[in-house]
C-alpha cells in the first residue's frame, strides 16, 4: 500500500511533466484504435450491403467473378432457358434474371461523368424484385423503355439529377440514352457506387449485346425450406453445377467480401504500421521523461532507501506511475481514435466514399487492445529507468540531486551500437549486388532494421560528434549564449541521443520514400524519353478498356499518321519443352515498334507481327529455354488454340511493357471470336510532321463525349506520373506526420524537463548577468541543435536505404537514381523550425523564472 501511495504521490506531483508522455500515448493508442474502427466500420458497411443485395440462392456463369471488369467489355452470361429450369426446381418460391454490368461509364448531358473518382464502381443493370431487398424506388418509377432510366438517390443528390433529367449509358456494345424515370434510395449505407437501372430488354442488348441472356439469376426460397437445400435442388434441376456457379446468400455476401477484403487489410495493416512507428518514437519519448524524473529524485529516492524502502519497492514505485500515465494516457488514446474513425470517415465521404457514423462499429477488442498496448508498451519504456531508480543507493541522499549518473555512453554500448551499424551497412550493400529483385528484398529489410537500431544504440557517441559539429557552424554566431546551448545539448549524450533519435525515425522514413519516389519518376521519365516513339498515349482514368465508339472517334480524327490499337489477351502457352502456364499475350498493331522501341536480343520483331507468330520476353526465354524459331502453343481463353512460332526475343531490361510478348492483331483474329477479343487498353498516335499540335486538338475533340478517356502527350504522360506518385507519397508522409508530431513532444518534454533540472542553474546565470532574452535565446538554440542532430541522422539513413532500394529497383527496369535534394534540404531546413517550436514554452518559462526562488531551489 505505501507503494501505491508513493507512486500516486509522485505521479501527481509531477503531473505537469507526465502530461506530455501522456500526450505521445494518447496519440499513439488514438491511431491504432481509429484504425480498427475504421476498417471495423467499412467491413460493417460492405457486409451489411452484400447480405442485403445477395438473394435466397444466386446462379450464374462459373468463370464468372465477383467485381470482373471484362477485357472485353462483357460480362459473363447464361441462357434465359436457364431461368425456366431454375424455376421449375423443389423449394423455389421465385426466379427471375438479372443483367449487371461494371465495365460502363455514365454521363450527363454535359459529358460530365456521374461516376465515383475514388474506385467505387459505376453499375448498370435492370431491376428485379430481388433489388428491394437493398433499395426502395422513392421518386417516380422503374424503367420503362429504351429511353428510361433509374438512378440511385445517392448519385443524384451529389449530382444535382432529378426526374427527366437526360443520361448517357457508355458500353461495350454501343451508347445508351435515356431521361431519368425514378429514383431508389438504398435501405443500408451505399459506400459510394453509382447505380443506373434499364429495363431487362435494353440491359441485355446494352450490356451483354445478346437477348434473352443473364449475367446471374436470383433465386427466392419457399417458406421452410432453407438456403443450402434450396441451392442442392436447384444444382439438380440443373444437372449438376458443372457448367454454372451456385452460391447462398452467405456464400455470395463472403465472395463480395474477400473481394473487397484485400483493399481493406492493405489500408488497414498501413495504418497500423504507421501507428507502430509512432510507438516506437513514443517509447524515447517515455524513456527520457522517466530517465529525467529518477534523475532529479535521486536525493529523495536516496532518502526512501535510507529509511528502509528495498530496491524492488522502488522499482515497483517507478513501474506503477508508468503504470498510472499508460492506463490514463490509453484510456484518452480510446476515445480519441473513435473520433478519429469518425473524422475519417468524413474525409473519405468527401472524396466519394460514403460511410454513416449509423454503422459506427466499435469492437470490444478495439478498447481492449489499445488499453493493453499503451499500458505494456509505457511499461516497458519506463522500465530501464526504473531499474536505475532500484539502484540508487542510500548515500545518494547525501549527493546533490538531479546530477545523471549516465552522463556519457558506455564503450559497451558504443560498440554494440558500431557492430549493429556495421551489419546493417553490410546488408544494404549486398541489396546492391544480387540479380534478382526478390532476393534483394530480405538484405533491403535487414539492413534497414539492423543500421535503424544501430544508431539509436549509438545515438550518444554520435551526439558528441555531430552536436559539436553543427555547434561550431551555426552556435558559434551566437557568441558564449551559442556555447552554453552547445554545453547543455552535450550535457547528458544518452539523454540527447535518445531525443534526436526519436525524431530520426520519420525523418528516416520521409528521406526514404521522397528517394525512391524521385528515382521512380525520374527512371520512367528517362525511359520514356528512350523508349515512347509516339506523340500520344490514349488511356482511361480509371484503367479500364476503351469502349470501340471512342475508338472509332479517335480513328476519324484528322492529322493522324497512324493510330496504333493495343490489346491484352489471357492464354495458356505450352512451350517446346512441354511446360504450360497462364500468360498475358499482347496484340498490337505493327505500328506499335514505332511507338515503343524496344530492344531485341535475338530475330526480328518486325516478323512477330507476321503471320503466325510472336515473340517472348527474355526472362519467359530463359525459364523456359525458348529461342527464335520454336514453336509455342497458345491456346487463347474464350477463343481456339494456335501453334506460333517465335521470331525473337525482347529485353526485360525496362519498365515499359517488362516481359511483353507481341503479336499482330490479325493473328489474334484468327483465333478469338469478335465478341470474345478484348477492347483496346491503351492506344497511341502518331501525328503527321508539322501538325502535332492540331492532331494533339483533334484527338481531345474526338474523345469530349467521353471524360473517362485522357490524351497526353509525353509532357503530360510525365506530369501525371509525377503527380501520381506525389498524391501517394504524401499521403505516406500525412501519416508519418502522427511520429513526427511524437518526436516533437519527445523535444518539448526533454527540454522542459530539462529546464526544471537546471533551475538553481539557471538563476545563478540570471544572477551573475544573463538577461531573459539571452536564456530564451540558449534554450531555443539547443533545441534547434537536438532537433538538426536527430534531422541529420535520419536523413542521412534515409537516403541510404532509398539509394539501396533504388538498386532492387533498376532490376524491374527504373534505373536512375534521383536524390530530390530540394526536397532534403527543405526538411532539413523545416526541422530547425520545428526545433524553434518545440522551445517556445520551455524557454519561456525559463526566462520567467525569479531569480532569488530558483538559486534557493533544492536540486
Amino acid at each position: 500500500m505505501t507503494v501505491w501511495k508513493t507512486s500516486m504521490r509522485n505521479f501527481l506531483a509531477h503531473k505537469g511533466r507526465m502530461a506530455l508522455s501522456a500526450v505521445a500515448v494518447l496519440l499513439s493508442v488514438a491511431f491504432v484504435c481509429g484504425t480498427l474502427v475504421f476498417t471495423d466500420t467499412m467491413n460493417a458497411t460492405f457486409d451489411k450491403l452484400f447480405a442485403a443485395t445477395s438473394a435466397d440462392v444466386t446462379v450464374s456463369p462459373k468463370n464468372a467473378e465477383v467485381d470482373d471488369i471484362p477485357k472485353n467489355g462483357k460480362p459473363e452470361s447464361l441462357p434465359a432457358s436457364v431461368l425456366a429450369r431454375v424455376a421449375k426446381a423443389d423449394g423455389v418460391k421465385k426466379a427471375e434474371g438479372g443483367v449487371s454490368s461494371s465495365a460502363v461509364t455514365v454521363v450527363d448531358s454535359h459529358n460530365k461523368n456521374m461516376g465515383s473518382e475514388t474506385g467505387a464502381p459505376t453499375i448498370a443493370g435492370n431491376w428485379t424484385q430481388n433489388d428491394l431487398r437493398s433499395m426502395e424506388i422513392t421518386s417516380g418509377h422503374a424503367p420503362r423503355g429504351p429511353t428510361e432510366v433509374m438512378v440511385d438517390a445517392d448519385t443524384a443528390e451529389k449530382h444535382h439529377l432529378k426526374i427527366g433529367d437526360e443520361l448517357r449509358t457508355i458500353a461495350a456494345t454501343g451508347d445508351i440514352t435515356g431521361r431519368i424515370s425514378g429514383i431508389a434510395t438504398f435501405k443500408v449505407t451505399n459506400p459510394g457506387a453509382a447505380i443506373v437501372y434499364l429495363d431487362t430488354a435494353t440491359a441485355q442488348r446494352a450490356l451483354l449485346g445478346a437477348p434473352d441472356t443473364f449475367t446471374h439469376l436470383s433465386v427466392t426460397a419457399a417458406p421452410g425450406v432453407s438456403d443450402s437445400r434450396l441451392k442442392q435442388n436447384v444444382a439438380e434441376a440443373l444437372g449438376g453445377s458443372a457448367a454454372y456457379k451456385l452460391q447462398t446468400q452467405k456464400e455470395a455476401a463472403a465472395a463480395n467480401k474477400d473481394s473487397m477484403g484485400s483493399f481493406l487489410d492493405v489500408m488497414k495493416y498501413a495504418m497500423l504500421g504507421f501507428a507502430g512507428i509512432a510507438f516506437l518514437v513514443g517509447i524515447f519519448l517515455i524513456v527520457n521523461t522517466f530517465s529525467m524524473l529518477v534523475a532529479q529524485r535521486t536525493r529523495e529516492i536516496g532518502l526512501m532507501r535510507a529509511i528502509g524502502s528495498s530496491r524492488k519497492q522502488v522499482n515497483r514505485s517507478v513501474l506503477l506511475e508508468a503504470v498510472l500515465l499508460g492506463i490514463v494516457g490509453s484510456i484518452l488514446g480510446v476515445g480519441a481514435g473513435v473520433g478519429l474513425a469518425v473524422g475519417l470517415m468524413k474525409v473519405m465521404g468527401a472524396i466519394g466514399m460514403e460511410l454513416s457514423t449509423d454503422d459506427l462499429t466499435i469492437a470490444w477488442t478495439t478498447p481492449v487492445t489499445g488499453l493493453a498496448l499503451g499500458i505494456i508498451v509505457t511499461v516497458l519504456a519506463a522500465y530501464v529507468p526504473a531499474r536505475r531508480a532500484g539502484k540508487v543507493s542510500p548515500m545518494a541522499a547525501l549527493r546533490d540531486a538531479g546530477t545523471p549518473a549516465d552522463a556519457t555512453s558506455g564503450w559497451v554500448r558504443a560498440g554494440i551500437g558500431l557492430v549493429l551499424t556495421g551489419a546493417g551497412a553490410t546488408a544494404l550493400w549486398w541489396t546492391t549486388r544480387v540479380d534478382e529483385a526478390s532476393d534483394g528484398s530480405a538484405f533491403l529489410g535487414l539492413g534497414v532494421v539492423l543500421t535503424l537500431i544501430g544508431f539509436i544504440v549509438i545515438g550518444p557517441l554520435l551526439a558528441g560528434v555531430v552536436v559539436r559539429a553543427l555547434s561550431a557552424v551555426l552556435l558559434r554566431f551566437f557568441g558564449p549564449v551559442g556555447r552554453l546551448a552547445e554545453r547543455n545539448a552535450l550535457r547528458n549524450p544518452r539523454r540527447t541521443g535518445a531525443t534526436g533519435a526519436a525524431l530520426m525515425i520519420g525523418l528516416a522514413l520521409v528521406a526514404c520514400l521522397s528517394v525512391v519516389g524521385s528515382s521512380m519518376v525520374a527512371s520512367a521519365t528517362d525511359e520514356l524519353d528512350k523508349s515512347v516513339g509516339a506523340d500520344f498515349i490514349v488511356q482511361s482514368g480509371n484503367g479500364r478498356p476503351i469502349v470501340p465508339q471512342a475508338a472509332e472517334a479517335l480513328a476519324a480524327a484528322p492529322g493522324i499518321e497512324h493510330l496504333t490499337h493495343y490489346r491484352v489477351l489471357d492464354a495458356r502457352l505450352t512451350t517446346p519443352d512441354g511446360v504450360t502456364k497462364k500468360q498475358e499475350v499482347t496484340a498490337a498493331d505493327p505500328s506499335y515498334q514505332q511507338d515503343v522501341r524496344r530492344e531485341v536480343l535475338s530475330g526480328d520483331l518486325a516478323k512477330a507481327y507476321g503471320e503466325n507468330s510472336m515473340s517472348v520476353g527474355e526472362d519467359y526465354a530463359t525459364a523456359h529455354r525458348v529461342k527464335v524459331g520454336d514453336t509455342i502453343t497458345v491456346a487463347f481463353a474464350g477463343g481456339d488454340t494456335a501453334k506460333l512460332k517465335v521470331a525473337a526475343v525482347t529485353s526485360d531490361e525496362t519498365s515499359l511493357d517488362q516481359g511483353a510478348m507481341y503479336m499482330n492483331t490479325s493473328t489474334a483474329q484468327q483465333y478469338v471470336p469478335a465478341a470474345k477479343m478484348p477492347q483496346n487498353m491503351l492506344m497511341f498516335a502518331k501525328a503527321k510532321d508539322g501538325e502535332e499540335d492540331a492532331a494533339y486538338a483533334a484527338l481531345k475533340d474526338s474523345l469530349a463525349k467521353y471524360p473517362t478517356y485522357k490524351v497526353q502527350n509525353q509532357a503530360d504522360f510525365k506530369e501525371d506520373l509525377k503527380d501520381q506518385i506525389g498524391q501517394l507519397l504524401n499521403v505516406v508522409y500525412g501519416l508519418l506526420a502522427l511520429a513526427i508530431i511524437v518526436a516533437v513532444l519527445g523535444v518539448v518534454n526533454t527540454l522542459a524537463l530539462s529546464v526544471v533540472e537546471r533551475t538553481r542553474e539557471i538563476g545563478l546565470m540570471r544572477a551573475i548577468g544573463l538577461s531573459r532574452r539571452q536564456m530564451r535565446r540558449m534554450i531555443r538554440l539547443e533545441s534547434v541543435v537536438i532537433a538538426l542532430f536527430g534531422a541529420l541522422l535520419g536523413l542521412g539513413l534515409g537516403m541510404g536505404w532509398g539509394t539501396s532500394a533504388q538498386k532492387l529497383l533498376a532490376l524491374e527496369g527504373l534505373g536512375v537514381l534521383d536524390i530530390p535534394w530540394p526536397t532534403i534540404l527543405t526538411v532539413f531546413v523545416a526541422s530547425a523550425f520545428v526545433g524553434l517550436f518545440a522551445a517556445l514554452v520551455p524557454a519561456f518559462r525559463a526566462g520567467r523564472m525569479n531569480v532569488l526562488n530558483a538559486i534557493a531551489t533544492d536540486g
